[in-house]
């Protein structure tokens, strides 16, 4: 009997001996298996990401130095996301005067000065009979043909306009700590917002939108956002920052600046209201450091004057006091079309802006004098502060 009870207990043994040998081999199967599925997956869910979101910045948030500029000014400026789908993008400004021609009521200008530079741009303000006022610079070949200066340079991976000056960086030091900061940014064209299924209107060559950060004592407390000829103000600690610098959101095709991405509906200037009729589309698609390609300049509030903060900033485009693109199409044209909804007139082209001189350079409040200043001090604008 003891033979017998030791046989079966020896074959038990043998046969859990099996078993247990033959779950170590399945777990080290599923061990190995079970690590290249992961691994697999993690592949392609990693493809499917680096299709749909925009691959990450690889630039640096470190203070630029340069001389004559305080360091606060550009350790808190602004970088700036482009849309997703945006395509006119930061422009060389020197570029834009180079393929663009000055005109005065749909005339070339005789005898301008040759070549035309940056430096000399000022120089039109002795043309026509309004101090320059009603000089445009019109673009040398047909808009609707779709020249590619128009379309600007796409910032790198560093958030650099290679080979393109795209921003004016302005100071005006009032004294006593008080120092205004405008970030100027240009592109060459402004695609207009779609209005329902009749296309875009008020597109027009050239296009400087801009912010305004408010220091006191090297600390920034206020940032302006410029939106079609209007815009909003924020505190500066509620806003979104990229390390200490702040971040603002270019619309696309209009170049408005706003402090979130999403959508902004602009029919009543600085307010934002969700009513669905002139819609900008802000996203997280290129970002851009305009600190990286800018010219540098100082302004006298007191005496309306520019200086150049180093020898590589032409003071004649400050002081051009002509637009910056086409006079607006005449109905005449075939290019021009009217839009009549209730109130309201709409042409597909418009005229080019005015350049920063015109951008309210010493202001009382953090917004151009001809606003009423609200400050937000919540991204939503549930809450305000008024000045």
């Amino acid at each position: 009997m003891g033979k017998v009870m030791d046989y079966v207990f020896t074959a038990d043994s043998a046969g859990r001996r099996k078993s247990l040998l033959a779950a170590e081999q399945g777990r080290k199967d599923w061990s190995w298996y079970g690590k290249l599925q992961i691994m697999v997956s993690l592949i392609v869910f990693s493809l499917l990401l680096w299709q749909y979101v925009p691959p990450a910045w690889s630039g640096t948030t470190s203070v630029l130095e340069v001389p004559g500029v305080p360091s606060f000014v550009l350790k808190y400026a602004p970088l700036i996301w482009l849309d997703q789908e945006e395509e006119y993008f930061p422009s060389d400004i020197y570029v834009h005067v180079n393929n663009t021609h000055p005109d005065i009521d749909y005339a070339r200008i005789e005898n301008p000065p040759t070549p035309l530079t940056l430096d000399n741009l000022d120089s039109l303000n002795n043309y026509g009979n309004k101090g320059g006022l009603n000089v445009y610079l019109t673009s040398k070949i047909d808009i609707e043909t779709s020249p590619t200066w128009l379309q600007g340079v796409v910032p790198d991976s560093s958030g650099k306009t290679n080979g393109a000056r795209s921003c004016a960086i302005i100071i005006n030091d009032h004294g006593s700590g008080h120092v205004d900061a405008y970030y100027m940014y240009f592109y060459a064209y402004n695609l207009g917002n779609e209005v329902g299924s009749r296309g875009n209107w008020g597109n027009h060559v050239g296009d400087w939108e801009h912010n305004m950060i408010r220091f006191v004592d090297g600390v920034p407390k206020e940032m302006w956002f410029s939106q079609h000829g209007s815009g909003q103000a924020f505190k500066f600690d509620i806003l979104e920052k990229q390390g200490v610098r702040s971040v603002a959101y270019s619309a696309r095709g209009s170049h408005a600046n706003y402090a979130i991405s999403g959508e902004h509906d602009h029919v009543i200037g600085g307010f934002n209201p969700n009513l669905g009729i002139l819609i900008d589309y802000t996203s997280r698609g290129t970002l851009w450091d305009p600190t990286l390609s800018a010219y540098f300049y100082n302004y006298d509030g007191n005496n309306r004057d520019f200086s150049s903060v180093d020898s590589t900033s032409p003071l004649g485009a400050m002081n051009y006091r002509g637009k910056w693109g086409d006079e607006e199409y005449p109905d005449s044209d075939p290019r021009q079309e009217r839009f009549w909804p209730p109130l309201v007139t709409f042409r597909r082209y418009s005229s080019g802006p005015t350049g920063p001189w015109t951008k309210g350079l010493n202001r009382t409040k953090t917004c151009p004098r001809s606003q009423r200043c609200f400050v937000w001090d919540y991204l939503k604008a549930s809450a305000l502060s008024v000045e």
